[in-house]
């Protein structure tokens, strides 16, 4: 594919679309400056230290990893040469609430063989079933990826291949029915529904509102494998800083964007340059032909935008489904947590209805499903000699009513609260008895949170969920059709929530611009792999 003609672009937002899509463009011959509103780059994949406690504040589960060594390799490097991977053994550790038979905590290993065996030491034949449902999540995460998750939808052709038709049938009934009852056909253990179900959350979503088209999730921790970067997800905005200067593009931190100002231009408006603020509130404008919403599409859209030029109704976004939010808690503690591996999933017995309180906007319960993250179990950076690093998130309402957090103990009643319970539940389901005695370091962030640093439209703490009406092509696109030179990336819209899919947004991006409408990925370079983290250590 031809690449298109030189031009000025201004990228809103250094989070990982703002990243990636940057430092593609910069690649690709264009002059890209990143407005990033806060100090450091990152977005939701935000870090945090005190005491010699680092944090990651947002992404945690490393998937998909041939989506992120394939943006790398487009830029000339790879995520081999840019990043220290490990293999997490166990992917991560289920707990239950403590009953009087004892029953212990369940790892779960990556690998086919060891999922079946799993499952079947859990029900007899269900390891048989695992089987086929596995063969069936493979069988759609590659098709996705080769189809639906690259494609523009600039026309239909994606949709119209003889793959894509072949399979018809099956992509139906799985886009129309929910990803609980595709579950619950197949396995009656509420374990292992849950083990299928939980990767909703990781689309914003629950197991009873997310199409089945999803079971592909389990493919990524069952049977992929989880990894995980060492210094956390940090290191990967760091690695995809070092590639984005090393191709060119200038950052600005401190500095807020206020205003994408157009021009008439034939039928539509055309950009001409952005307007921000720098940190020191002084008023600046940067002329760009082409300008990448790399932020927030309510915000960059209902803030940035006359009403005129919005892609999106106020009437659509008051039927849109903002996804879940969460209050999270980064907790430094003094000694070993050795019953916590690195990833930790706790389910509660009310797992209906606990999705149910979320998805309602009412309180949650005592104890409430949720996710808690060891990183110093695999990596003594993130936390000092002997003690343990922990990050806790508990999934709740896009209330930003619901406040925010602070430190120590110090955000809204309702954030605290709701952190209070979530280390009383740890304590109790680890048997860690003095674990609130032996935190030195707390702090919490709440939806108030998400609104403030990142424009989170309603709080969402990851975007838009994972609907149907939300997916492929019915969620928001990445152009806008009424302003020419317009483009849109990260998980407000196609293809959505996530790292990876953060990446593939920015290379939709880039297909745009060049006006290429291949519905896979752009071709990887032939060139010989270099790292700028070699350069960056030898310089």
């Amino acid at each position: 594919m031809k690449q298109a003609q030189t031009q000025q672009c201004v990228v809103i937002g250094g989070g990982i679309s703002g990243l990636a899509t940057a430092a593609l463009l910069a690649r690709d011959g264009h002059h890209v400056t990143i407005l990033e509103k806060q100090d450091t780059l990152g977005g939701r994949a935000g870090r945090w230290e005190s005491h010699n406690f680092v944090f990651d504040t947002g992404p945690s589960w490393y998937l998909m990893p041939e989506v992120i060594d394939h943006w790398f390799k487009l830029m000339g490097t790879s995520a081999e040469a840019e990043l220290t991977l490990e293999r997490l053994d166990p992917a991560y550790k289920l707990f239950s609430a403590p009953t009087d038979d004892g029953a212990r905590p369940t790892n779960v290993r990556t690998g086919r063989a060891d999922a079946m065996d799993l499952f079947e030491s859990q029900q007899k034949g269900s390891g048989a079933t695992l089987a086929q449902y596995l063969d069936s999540a493979q069988q759609a995460y590659e098709l996705a990826k080769k189809h639906f998750l690259y494609d523009p939808f600039s026309n239909l052709k994606g949709l119209l291949s003889p793959a894509v038709l072949r399979h018809a049938p099956k992509l139906a009934q799985l886009l129309l029915r929910k990803l609980h009852g595709h579950v619950a056909a197949r396995f009656s253990h509420p374990l292992q529904q849950k083990v299928l179900g939980y990767p909703a959350v990781f689309l914003g979503t629950s197991p009873y509102k997310a199409p089945s088209i999803y079971h592909l999730m389990s493919h990524l921790d069952l049977q992929d494998g989880v990894l995980y970067p060492q210094g956390g997800f940090a290191a990967l905005v760091d690695a995809m800083e070092r590639v984005a200067r090393a191709a060119g593009v200038r950052i600005v931190t401190g500095a807020t964007a206020t205003a994408i100002n157009t021009v008439p231009d034939a039928k539509v408006a055309r950009c001409a340059s952005v307007s921000w603020q720098d940190g020191n509130g002084v008023a600046q404008r940067t002329a760009a032909s082409l300008v990448v919403g790399a932020a927030d599409l309510h915000h960059v859209e209902s803030a940035l935008l006359p009403q005129e030029l919005r892609s999106r109704s106020s009437r659509q976004w008051q039927r849109a489904d903002p996804g879940i939010s969460a209050v999270l808690v980064c907790l430094g503690v003094q000694g070993t947590l050795p019953e916590l591996a690195h990833h930790n999933l706790l389910f509660t017995e009310d797992w209906q209805e606990n999705f149910a309180r979320i998805a309602d906007g009412q309180a949650l319960g005592e104890s409430t499903s949720l996710y808690v993250c060891r990183p110093s179990a695999t990596d003594r950076s993130v936390a000092p000699a002997g003690d343990e690093n922990l990050f806790i998130l508990v999934p709740a309402p896009a209330l930003t009513r619901w406040g925010k957090g602070g430190l120590d103990g110090g955000g809204s009643a309702q954030v605290e609260k709701v952190a209070d319970a979530a280390i009383a539940q740890l304590a109790q389901w680890t048997n860690t008895p003095d674990l609130a005695e032996r935190i030195v370091v707390r702090r919490s962030y709440g939806p108030g949170d998400f609104a403030e640093d990142f424009n989170a439209w309603q709080g969402s703490a990851l975007g838009l969920a994972h609907t149907l009406g939300q997916s492929a092509f019915l969620r928001p696109g990445n152009s806008n059709a009424k302003v020419a030179g317009l483009f849109y990336a990260g998980s407000s819209v196609r293809p959505g929530i996530g790292v990876p899919m953060c990446m593939i947004s920015a290379e939709i991006v880039l297909k745009l611009v060049r006006g290429d409408t291949a519905v896979g990925p752009v071709p990887e370079p032939s060139a010989a792999v270099s790292s700028t983290r070699q350069a960056v250590d030898g310089s």
